[in-house]
């Protein structure tokens, strides 16, 4: 399966933004949360987005890019 590069950019943001919880307590944590929760929304509105458009599973489509974007940083 093809992964436009739009879907891999916006997984590997999400990815970031829930990275940088990590150490993070109180009002830090809650709003690196709330910037993480909202990247991910718009990541994964694509996903199925992308999945109405191309008559595709939705769970493979998202599956994809998860294992595009792993493979990616294994370099």
């Amino acid at each position: 399966m093809e992964i436009p590069d739009r879907l891999i950019e916006l997984q590997t943001a999400a990815d970031a933004e829930r990275d940088k919880l990590t150490g993070l307590d109180g009002q830090e944590r809650a709003d690196q949360w709330q910037r993480w929760f909202e990247a991910a929304a718009v990541s994964q509105a694509a996903v199925t987005q992308h999945a109405k458009d191309t008559g595709l599973k939705r769970s493979e489509v998202e599956a994809a890019v998860k294992k595009a974007v792993r493979h990616r940083d294994d370099g």
